[in-house]
C-alpha cells in the first residue's frame, strides 16, 4: 500500500513538471519572470511551429536597446552605423588616379625632295648638300663638307639642320647652333630648298621644346610635293611680245634646285626647237631665279610665234608661244648709197671743237660777174 502511494506521489510530480515545462514553452512570448535588482532584460524566444492564436509570420528576433554615447537609445529594429558628427560633410567618392599616356612621340617631319641637283661637278654647294642631307643617317657626313664658318645663308642653314639632325637622334649636334642659326635666318632664306630647310628645322626646333630630353630616328620622306617648282616664268622680249632675228631676250627661270655655276656651263637654250649655239649667257641672278641673255636666231615663216626651252641635266622646261619672231625692219638707204656716214675732213661730227683748237675757216664766196 505505501509502494503504491508512493509510486503515486512520483507519478503526481512528474506530471506536474511536466505542466510547468509545457507552460513555459507554449506561452504568448510575455515577460513574466521575476526581475532581479540588476535590471537585466531577459528575451524570450518563442517555439517554432504553430503560431499562437491572433498572430501571422514567423517570430524575429528582438534586439535589445543599446545606449549611444550622446544618450539617445538606438531602436531596436536599426541597423548601428559608424558614428559621424552632425556637421560633418558627406565623404566624397574616391577620385581616379590619372592614367600616363602611352602613345608614342610624333616623328617631326624632315626635308621634303628637292629635286635633286643633277651635281655635275661634283663639288659640294648648298643645293647638292641639301639633297644628301635628305637621309637622316647621312647628317653628320653634310655636316663634315660644310663650312665651320658659313660664308652665306644657304650654308649657314645648313649647318643649322645637320646639328638638329643629330641631336633629335642623340647622335652629337648641337641644339644650341641650331637655335642661334634659325634666329638669325629669319625671313633670309631666297631659294625654294631654302626656305623647306627652315621650315623643317623650325618643326625640330618645336620638338624639342615640348620635348627637351626626347630622341627619334627621323625618317626621310617619301613622294609629297618636292620644295621647288622649277619652270620657265616668263619670257622678256619687249612691251609687243615680238622680237627681230639678231635681237636679244631674256628667258627667266624660277624655282631652281641646282648650281646656277653648272646651268651656265652644261645647259642649252632651244628657240623653235633649234638649238643655240654655245651655253647659255647669264643676265642676271637672285636666290632661286635666273634670267638668261638669248639671241633670237632666223627662222622661216614670219612672222612666227615660238617656243622656248631650256634643257640642263636631263630635265627641260619649255614656254610655249614664247613671243613672236618678225621680219627685219627695212632699211631707209637707196641702192648706191652708202649706208655709213663720212665726215667732211676739219668737221668733227660730235659736239663742239675744243677752245684750244683753231676754229676752220669759212671758204671766200666767187662772184660771177
Amino acid at each position: 500500500m505505501a509502494v503504491s502511494l508512493g509510486v503515486r506521489i512520483s507519478g503526481l510530480l512528474l506530471i506536474g513538471a511536466v505542466a510547468v515545462a509545457a507552460a513555459a514553452f507554449t506561452g504568448d512570448g510575455s515577460d513574466t519572470s521575476d526581475r532581479g535588482d540588476g535590471g537585466g532584460t531577459i528575451v524570450t524566444v518563442g517555439p517554432s511551429g504553430r503560431s499562437p492564436a491572433g498572430r501571422t509570420g514567423s517570430p524575429s528576433p528582438v534586439v535589445p536597446a543599446r545606449p549611444r554615447p550622446d544618450g539617445h537609445v538606438n531602436s531596436p529594429t536599426a541597423t548601428p552605423g559608424p558614428l559621424r558628427s552632425p556637421d560633418a560633410s558627406p565623404t566624397p567618392a574616391p577620385t581616379p588616379a590619372p592614367s600616363v599616356s602611352k602613345s608614342p612621340l610624333d616623328i617631326p617631319v624632315w626635308l621634303p625632295p628637292g629635286p635633286g641637283s643633277p651635281d655635275a661637278d661634283g663639288i659640294p654647294d648648298p643645293s647638292s648638300v641639301y639633297d644628301g642631307l635628305r637621309a637622316p643617317t647621312e647628317c653628320r657626313t653634310a655636316l663634315d663638307v660644310i663650312p665651320g664658318k658659313p660664308a652665306d645663308d644657304e650654308w649657314r642653314l645648313l649647318r643649322g639642320l645637320a646639328s638638329a639632325c643629330l641631336a633629335v637622334q642623340g647622335k652629337g649636334g648641337s641644339w644650341e647652333t641650331a637655335s642661334r642659326d634659325f634666329a638669325a635666318l629669319a625671313g633670309k632664306s631666297g631659294t625654294c630648298k631654302g626656305r623647306a630647310g627652315y621650315t623643317v628645322l623650325g618643326g625640330l626646333l618645336d620638338f624639342h621644346r615640348r620635348h627637351p630630353a626626347a630622341t627619334v630616328r627621323l625618317e626621310a620622306a617619301s613622294g609629297g610635293n618636292p620644295a621647288c617648282a622649277y619652270t620657265i616664268a616668263g619670257v622678256d622680249s619687249g612691251g609687243d611680245g615680238q622680237a627681230r632675228p639678231g635681237e636679244t631676250v631674256g628667258v627667266e627661270l624660277s624655282g631652281t634646285y641646282f648650281d646656277h655655276a653648272e646651268l651656265l656651263r652644261d645647259g642649252r637654250v632651244f628657240i623653235d626647237g633649234r638649238q643655240l649655239d654655245g651655253p647659255p649667257v647669264l643676265a642676271s641672278e637672285a636666290g632661286d631665279h635666273l634670267v638668261l641673255n638669248v639671241v633670237v636666231p632666223v627662222v622661216e615663216g614670219l612672222p612666227r610665234a615660238v617656243d622656248v626651252a631650256v634643257r640642263f641635266g636631263g630635265v627641260e622646261v619649255r614656254a610655249q608661244d614664247a613671243f613672236t619672231v618678225v621680219a627685219p625692219a627695212p632699211t631707209m638707204s637707196e641702192p648706191g648709197t652708202p649706208t655709213t656716214s663720212v665726215a667732211p675732213q676739219g668737221v668733227f661730227p660730235l659736239g663742239p671743237l675744243p677752245a684750244h683748237l683753231p676754229r676752220p675757216q669759212a671758204a671766200p664766196r666767187l662772184r660771177v660777174p
